[in-house]
């Protein structure tokens, strides 16, 4: 058994194509027309394209519980998902100088330094990097 697709709730499916294309650097996997302006819409990254795909899922839409435990995650500032990074002071800055936002400053926890920024979707997200 292993992960193949994991979805992430958004509010707007092409705003979240846009910056998880164009600031976290994911390339466009799938997209199929599901009717009603929905897509089957996926990103992976592009150094690891036939690796798990994250399916940008318009969920708060259209199933109201899913709105509300999304605003719910979001509005306590807990992480919604993470992702791994090499190096998370270089990530960082990059994504700062791009106008992403940042709730957590890079901060080391035990084994691991993370930071906590708004993926202008309705989630935060979470970087990771084991150290």
């Amino acid at each position: 058994m292993k992960v193949t697709v994991t979805g992430i709730p958004v509010k707007d499916q092409d705003k979240a194509l846009e910056f998880y294309t164009g600031k976290l650097g994911f390339i466009k996997k799938i997209d199929v027309p599901l009717g009603g302006g929905n897509h089957w819409l996926t990103v992976v990254a592009k150094e690891e394209q036939d690796g798990p795909e994250v399916l940008l899922e318009p969920s708060p839409n259209n199933f109201e519980p899913a709105k509300i435990y999304q605003q719910a995650l979001f509005d306590a500032g807990i992480p919604y998902t993470q992702f791994s990074v090499d190096d998370l002071q270089q990530e960082y800055d990059r994504l700062l100088n791009l106008g992403v936002a940042f709730s957590l400053k890079p901060t080391v926890m035990g084994t691991v330094k993370l930071a906590v920024f708004n993926d202008t979707c309705g989630n935060n997200i979470q970087l990771v990097q084991m150290l």
